[in-house]
C-alpha cells in the first residue's frame, strides 16, 4: 500500500493520493480534515464496511449506517488519543443479535484501524438500530 502527499500553497494544507487516484485533503489551518480527525473517520469507515459485510452475509437488511466518533487526547504532546468512542446506529429490520456479533467481529478482531489504535486508547463502542416505521 502506498500513498503520496503534496502541500498546497504552504498554508499547512495537504491532498494525498492513494495508488488509485483518489484523493484525501488533510489541512492544519482548519480548511481541512486534521489528520486526528482522519484517524477518527479511519475506524468508523473501517468498522462499518466490515459491519455490512457481516450483516449482509447474515442476510440481513440493512439500510444504511451511521456513526459518530469521539476521541479524548492527552493533555501533553504529542497529545496522542487516549479514548475512542464509536457509536453506531444501525437502520433496517435486524435481529440484535447479529447485529451485536457482526460489531464485534469487526471491532475485536478484523477492522486493522481498530485494533492498530487500540495499542494507543482504549476503545470502545455502543449502537442501536433503528427499525423503519411502517404505514
Amino acid at each position: 500500500m502506498k500513498v503520496h502527499l503534496n502541500s498546497v500553497d504552504g498554508r499547512f494544507a495537504f491532498n494525498a493520493k492513494n495508488e488509485k487516484g483518489h484523493e484525501y485533503f488533510f489541512s492544519g489551518n482548519g480548511e481541512g480534515v486534521s489528520p486526528m480527525e482522519a484517524l477518527l473517520m479511519s475506524a468508523a469507515g473501517c468498522s462499518s464496511i466490515d459491519a455490512e459485510l457481516f450483516l449482509k452475509k447474515m442476510r440481513q437488511p440493512l439500510e444504511k449506517i451511521e456513526v459518530e466518533v469521539e476521541g479524548k487526547r492527552a493533555e501533553d504532546p504529542p497529545k496522542v488519543f487516549t479514548d475512542i468512542h464509536l457509536k453506531f446506529t444501525l437502520y433496517g429490520d435486524l435481529d440484535d443479535k447479529k447485529v451485536q456479533k457482526a460489531l464485534d467481529m469487526s471491532m475485536n478482531t478484523y477492522c486493522s484501524v481498530s485494533k492498530m489504535l487500540e495499542k494507543a486508547a482504549n476503545i470502545s463502542y455502543e449502537y442501536r438500530i433503528k427499525v423503519p416505521e411502517t404505514t
